[in-house]
């Protein structure tokens, strides 16, 4: 998302509990999911009029995100990343998103395991 003359809004350390894995034991109980969105916006109207409704809700991006990840289970962090990226570049209008999901104790003497996407409306078949 290094693009010049581009805003971005980010949310950092997003906590979602959720199933998430592929062994037995993963799929009996809730683990935590960390996820980090940097999203491209045009900034300057709101910040001209003041005013969230010409401004890009990260209340309401959280919120959506956080649902949608904890709805069912899931077997892989590279869905998560690719299925959250996908809901915001559909319903949130924007054009570029950045995606980085954690999955921390997944793997022994490491702080946590993690993938990041970047997607783009300009990538997507329907965009």
């Amino acid at each position: 998302m290094e693009q010049a003359d581009i805003d971005v809004v980010s949310i950092e350390g997003l906590t979602i509990e959720t199933i998430i894995g592929v062994y037995d034991w993963e799929k009996e109980k809730k683990q935590q999911l960390v996820l980090d969105i940097q999203m491209s916006w045009d900034n300057q109207r709101a910040a001209t009029t003041d005013d969230i409704d010409d401004a890009l809700d990260y209340a309401l991006v959280s919120e959506r995100v956080s649902a949608w990840v904890a709805e069912k289970p899931r077997q892989l962090i590279e869905t998560v990343a690719e299925g959250v990226a996908t809901l915001i570049l559909n319903e949130f209008g924007v054009q570029n998103v950045e995606v980085r999901v954690a999955k921390p104790g997944a793997v022994p003497n490491a702080k946590n395991v993690a993938v990041t996407v970047r997607r783009s409306v300009f990538d997507s078949p329907f965009g």
